[in-house]
């Protein structure tokens, strides 16, 4: 299926190569700390605690990609898209014209699992499992001409693989065909709160493996729990590595750097 062309920006990659184009989040600040947006291709890993916005900020980035004209796709991993569906009813930006003209595609995991006769055995993938769900994922960006992905969530898909060798070789090659395709995606991984510790993920490879890092957390500042978003690494972009503080409002995400708020007493949770 053929892609429909559409302008992108480009700017430098920061190690001195060629100009990388961007895939615009239309999230003006997210796009305003990224230089322009995510590198198109890359694979992103959204992550942070429960209730910090990952979900808001992922449908956003693609309900403005649909509205932008491209095709865009949701993996629910954990919950059923019927439910998603009536989820993004209460979200100010969303039309749900984009849905009845495929261009906002959503998506149900354990469907897919059904169609392609995945059998887990004690809820583990076998290696002929992988080997299906990533056939599958490839099928979808393919016919459909997806250049928005999102897996909700990348963890929960993780707990079905046999052990991190298997999660490494399962996000790498996934990441080799969507950069193949020009799909840029983002996979939401869930962390723990740890003081001493900042992790990205569960299991502790998906950041090694994926081409960019977004943080997002909690900042306690005078008895408030204030959202917060750092991008902590993006291949082929150069970005601010600040912390911001996002708000969700019924028209989408509202980014402010943390400065404009002040910092003094403020607690960060991640």
């Amino acid at each position: 299926m053929a892609k429909k062309d559409i302008a992108k920006p480009v700017a430098l990659d920061p190690r001195g190569g060629r100009p990388r184009d961007k895939c615009v989040t239309y999230i003006e600040g997210i796009d305003r700390i990224l230089n322009g947006g995510v590198p198109i291709g890359n694979i992103v890993l959204l992550a942070g605690t429960v209730g910090s916005g990952k979900t808001t900020l992922a449908m956003e980035f693609l309900i403005n990609g649909a509205k932008a004209g491209e095709t865009c796709c949701y993996i629910s991993v954990t919950e059923p898209s019927s439910k998603m569906l009536s989820n993004l009813q209460t979200y100010g930006f969303f039309d749900e014209s984009l849905v009845k003209e495929g261009k906002l595609n959503i998506f149900d995991l354990t469907v897919i699992n059904d169609r392609l006769g995945v059998e887990r055995l004690d809820g583990t993938y076998t290696a002929k499992d992988m080997e299906a769900l990533l056939g599958a994922f490839e099928d979808i960006v393919d016919e459909l001409g997806v250049t928005r992905l999102v897996i909700d969530s990348i963890t929960a898909v993780c707990y079905q693989l046999p052990d991190k060798g298997s999660i490494r070789n399962f996000i790498f090659r996934l990441s080799q065909f969507l950069s193949t395709f020009g799909c840029t995606t983002m996979l939401i991984s869930e962390t723990v709160v740890d003081s001493n510790v900042q992790t990205y993920s569960i299991f502790g490879v998906e950041e090694a493996v994926a081409d960019g890092v977004i943080l997002m957390g909690n900042i306690i500042r005078q008895g408030d729990l204030l959202r917060s978003l750092q991008v902590v690494k993006m291949r082929g972009a150069k970005h601010s590595r600040a912390r911001h503080l996002i708000e969700l409002t019924p028209v989408g995400l509202a980014v402010v750097p943390l400065l404009k708020w002040g910092q003094d007493g403020g607690q960060a949770f991640t």
